[in-house]
């Protein structure tokens, strides 16, 4: 896995105006937790932060500088702003060299599925242990070659070497089920339609009245 070296600064103003302050400077609060000490407030730069995130995924190992001290942490929950996508808080866990950490994984979809097949994925992302020096950035399930009804479990996966399983092998991953046939699809939009009560359009009384006057009269100017 990367590390970044970081400084951190620490932080003395706390609640939301003080936060807002410290993201108008160009870094962002974070709290420091781990190993029964109590929470160190800091705050982190936030472009090196932002590449750090983007070069070495969610869970980077970082080696912050706090006031001359070196502090290894790992990010363990990031709050990024809804629209403009910066962070605007950062929970860190404190780690030590040859300790083991429980940490969420994702899981990536590699391959090609089979002809007439369709993908359910159940899990997005899985939970494992590792050295805190060495955390997979990612797992790769690969559906290359499944056949139709093939299911794949937890337990299932290929874990990077040093990791260990978290999550019940037993949970479903993926699952490959066969593509509905056109007749299936209109089928299933017709009972979706039918059970919110959506019907055709029928013609508007008024309107069909309004035509048979129309002949009405038309008859009568013949005569």
């Amino acid at each position: 896995m990367s590390e970044v070296r970081l400084t951190a600064e620490t932080r003395t103003e706390f609640g939301k105006g003080g936060a807002r302050r410290t993201r108008r400077a160009g870094k962002i609060p974070a709290v420091i937790y781990g190993h029964g000490a109590d929470p160190r407030h800091v705050s982190l730069p936030a472009r090196e932060f932002t590449t750090a995130i983007r070069n070495g995924g969610a869970n980077v190992l970082l080696t912050l500088d706090v006031a001359g001290e070196e502090q290894l942490a790992i990010p363990k929950a990031i709050q990024r702003h809804a629209i403009k996508g910066t962070y605007d808080h950062v929970d860190l866990l404190a780690v030590r060299l040859g300790e083991k950490v429980s940490i969420d994984v994702p899981i990536v979809i590699v391959g090609a599925l089979a002809p007439g097949a369709i993908l359910q994925q159940e899990l997005n992302s899985v939970t494992v242990e590792a050295e805190a020096t060495h955390l997979p950035t990612e797992v790769e399930l690969s559906i290359e070659g499944l056949k139709i009804g093939t299911q794949v479990t937890m337990g299932d996966l290929k874990l990077p070497t040093g990791s260990t399983l978290v999550n019940d092998p037993e949970q479903l991953v993926v699952a490959i089920t066969e593509a509905p046939s056109e007749a299936q699809i209109d089928a299933e939009l017709a009972e979706a339609a039918e059970e919110l009560g959506i019907v055709e359009d029928a013609p508007d009384s008024d309107e069909a009245g309004e035509s048979s006057e129309g002949n009405s009269e038309g008859s009568s100017d013949s005569q």
